[in-house]
């Protein structure tokens, strides 16, 4: 396996078995299976746009003028 480094991950008893079933219904290995889960992880695009990121609570800009409302009023 030139040019790959071995990592040990521990998963709990469910997610091992599916995906040693996914592995298998795709013939693949897990380790190939794996690899390809966090290569997409890791790749996948992110936006950081604005000031605010992660979970907004629902806050939207089409929204935000609903949850500003008061903001900064005495």
């Amino acid at each position: 396996m030139y040019g790959m480094k071995r990592t040990t991950v521990y998963f709990p008893e469910e997610m091992k078995a599916r995906l040693e079933a996914e592995a298998a219904k795709r013939g693949v290995s897990e380790a190939e299976l794996i690899r390809e889960a966090v290569d997409k992880e890791i790749r996948r695009s992110r936006s950081f746009a604005g000031i605010v990121t992660g979970d907004t609570g629902g806050v939207t800009s089409e929204n935000l003028h609903e949850h500003m409302e008061g903001f900064g009023e005495m």
